[in-house]
């Protein structure tokens, strides 16, 4: 039970600096480009502590699920005195207005790639796709004695494709005596004949990839790509799983690949740790981080996507206008876009409601 708090307690801390280092990205560039950053706290509710340092008002709340960086004028609305008002962010060029506002999702997808490259480098990075990688091989079994290395990939077993080590086992098992088997090795294919004993050739197939510091660069550099694109199809798919939420709120078998909240991934988080699988940990803290930084970039209000894309609107929007001698408009009117903000704010609440719901009462679990 100590390891299971311990992991759900590294977990939430974790989101902690997550979302601090989301807004710590806003603040930096803000003031990078010369705008006004009134406050930066971690967290929300009454304060704990805060100070001043420069023109900013640092500090942390009680309630360490959020933050915020106040960067006076980001939107027209917003009120500045008349000495902010030459650095009212509202001001600033499109461009970098955008780098500030798309900063706190550079920052997600940067930590996850940090958790990645840690993981690179000390206890190695899973082989999600299955390759049949043979990772070695035991002394004296027929795979040795046919010449198969640590580092081949088993292509076929007895003319049959083998695209995972799991077909790889399959075929093998199936077969008695001497087969074929096609390797690949240093990108070329190696026919060898290998005599089956007893549905094994004495060969283990590599379920982690390890990797240098330089190799790990590469290495958590390809991984971020598929996991971003994994993001991506679940986030796509997020709409059409809600059902299946529901249904196991109210009894319902909880499909392991449903939409988890903060609370049931600080669950699973847990779990890991008590059952020492520290990989899966840290990799349920970067996809937290990547999907944080993919869904933050939609282009809806409130979310950064949205304010980039309202800043692009006005880019676009002026420049036509500037192809008929018109002059410019003006910042957009936020106020004409509450209904949908306030639509797409009571649609975020309630998917989270739910998915809180269902990680309390029928909560996914790693057994």
């Amino acid at each position: 039970m100590l390891a299971y708090a311990l992991g759900v307690g590294l977990f939430v801390l974790g989101i902690c600096v997550s979302v601090a280092l989301h807004e710590a990205g806003h603040m930096l560039t803000a003031k990078a480009f010369g705008m006004k950053v009134r406050r930066f706290f971690v967290g929300y509710g009454p304060t704990v502590f805060s100070f001043h340092r420069g023109e900013t008002e640092y500090g942390l709340k009680w309630l360490p699920f959020g933050g915020f960086c106040d960067i006076a004028g980001m939107t027209a609305l917003d009120e500045v005195t008349p000495a902010e008002s030459p650095r009212a962010m509202w001001r600033f060029k499109a461009w970098k207005r955008t780098v500030v506002m798309a900063s706190g999702s550079a920052a997600h997808l940067l930590l996850g790639f940090v958790l990645l490259y840690t993981m690179a480098v000390t206890m190695g990075l899973p082989n999600v796709t299955g390759s049949p990688d043979v990772a070695a091989v035991t002394g004296g079994a027929p795979a040795q004695a046919a010449g198969i290395r640590p580092g081949d990939r088993i292509m076929a077993v007895a003319g049959q494709s083998t695209p995972t080590y799991g077909d790889a086992i399959t075929r093998i098992h199936q077969s008695a005596g001497p087969i074929t088997v096609e390797v690949r090795r240093d990108g070329r294919s190696v026919p060898v004949t290998v005599d089956v004993r007893d549905g094994a050739i004495g060969v283990t197939f590599a379920r982690m990839y390890a990797y240098g510091p330089v190799t790990g660069i590469r290495g958590a550099a390809e991984f971020t790509g598929r996991m971003f694109g994994e993001t991506w199809q679940r986030m796509l798919e997020l709409p059409g799983r809600i059902p299946a939420v529901v249904h196991s709120i109210f009894g319902g078998e909880r499909d392991p690949n449903s939409p988890m909240s903060v609370v049931g991934m600080s669950r699973v988080g847990g779990e890991a740790v008590q059952q020492g699988l520290w990989p899966l940990f840290l990799l349920l803290l970067a996809s937290f981080n990547f999907f944080i930084g993919v869904f933050n970039l939609l282009p809806l209000l409130p979310m950064d996507g949205g304010h980039v894309a309202v800043i692009w609107y006005e880019r676009i929007r002026d420049a036509v206008r500037g192809l008929f001698g018109k002059a410019a408009a003006g910042p957009v009117d936020y106020s004409r876009l509450a209904g949908v903000t306030m639509v797409l704010v009571f649609a975020g609440a309630a998917v989270t409601l739910l998915t809180v719901a269902a990680d309390v009462v029928n909560p996914v679990r790693l057994s």
